[in-house]
């Protein structure tokens, strides 16, 4: 068989309606985004590697475990999605990796997640490790900030069925429609009884002008930023819309994964 030649920059992607920011990590300008705003990634941990192997430019992040980016909360006010009715829908390209404190600890790939500070808004996980679960696709979406009513911690999540596996790229996505969440893996949506979808009609808190940095890689929790993904990142972009089942397959479909692991790969 002909080797697989890495994609150009998507443009099709780019046409969805209402992208907010599309980062497809080419070589020219990695950290920049592509859509209606143009964002540039912060690596306060110091340079995150760029390498080859990605499904979007051919390229991709190479997140090692306590490393991160991140935007600060003035600079990407049109992340900020907030409101009762509010929409958004994050979709990421993975190949993950194992960290020392796999079972200790769920893994935030992206969004505006400040734990510490009661800041939640809306984030993509993987290993949320609530109701029996590992290793699946979770969408995080808070209308309080702080933890859900009576709870230590925000349990309005909708958590797929099929675990991520390692060493393998996978498509990730989450859609929150202002009444359910919804958790998608290799474009399909990964349905699991009572937990995805997730009825949640409180829609997104709205953290002001102090509210949360939008983070890639981690979250601040506990005090002190965590939740480490650690593993290749191949493709991020966020709507300010819940694209529909069809439109997520659609987008996997013209991006197929280098190396299929069941569940439409």
């Amino acid at each position: 068989m002909p080797s697989r030649k890495a994609s150009p920059p998507d443009q099709s992607l780019v046409s969805v309606p209402n992208l907010l920011c599309l980062w497809d990590f080419s070589e020219k300008q990695p950290l920049l985004s592509k859509g209606k705003y143009a964002y540039r990634l912060q690596e306060p941990t110091g340079p995150v590697l760029i390498v080859k192997g990605g499904i979007l430019s051919g390229y991709s992040l190479d997140i090692r475990e306590h490393e991160y980016l991140t935007i600060p909360r003035a600079d990407c006010s049109g992340l900020n999605i907030h409101g009762k009715n509010s929409q958004v829908t994050v979709l990421a390209w993975v190949k993950r990796q194992p960290k020392s404190n796999h079972n200790a600890e769920c893994e935030a790939i992206a969004g505006l997640w400040n734990e510490t500070r009661k800041m939640r808004q809306y984030c993509l996980f993987l290993n949320i490790r609530l109701h029996q679960s590992a290793d699946q696709v979770c969408g995080h979406i808070s209308g309080v900030g702080g933890p859900t009513p009576g709870e230590k911690w925000c349990v309005d999540v909708s958590i797929g069925q099929t675990p991520v596996p390692f060493d393998a790229w996978t498509f990730v996505a989450m859609t929150y429609d202002s009444r359910e969440i919804r958790s998608y893996r290799n474009g399909q949506f990964d349905a699991r009884p009572d937990r995805n979808p997730y009825p949640y009609a409180e829609g997104i808190f709205d953290g002001g002008e102090t509210g949360s940095d939008f983070t890639v890689g981690a979250v601040h929790r506990l005090g002190a930023i965590g939740n480490d993904f650690v593993g290749q990142l191949g493709g991020l972009a966020v709507f300010d819309r819940a694209l529909s089942a069809g439109e997520i397959q659609q987008i996997h479909q013209n991006h197929p994964l280098p190396n299929p692991v069941g569940n439409g790969g």
